[in-house]
């Protein structure tokens, strides 16, 4: 699996997925559960969606 979440994009998701995930926890839908996605594709930097759609904000290096 090569890095295809960049700087930018692993931010926003960690916090969206943080945010979903604290929602879920006080209260909020079920559905907010869905928050684990985006934390655990921020973490290890791999979006398995990104490469069927030809997306990839990772920097290029070299």
């Amino acid at each position: 699996m090569k890095a295809n979440v960049g700087g930018i994009d692993r931010i926003l998701r960690a916090t969206a997925g943080v945010g979903l995930l604290a929602w879920a926890t006080f209260g909020g839908p079920v559905w907010a559960w869905v928050g684990v996605i985006p934390l655990a594709t921020s973490a290890i930097g791999f979006c398995p969606l990104y490469p069927l759609l030809g997306l990839n904000t990772c920097p290029v290096k070299g």
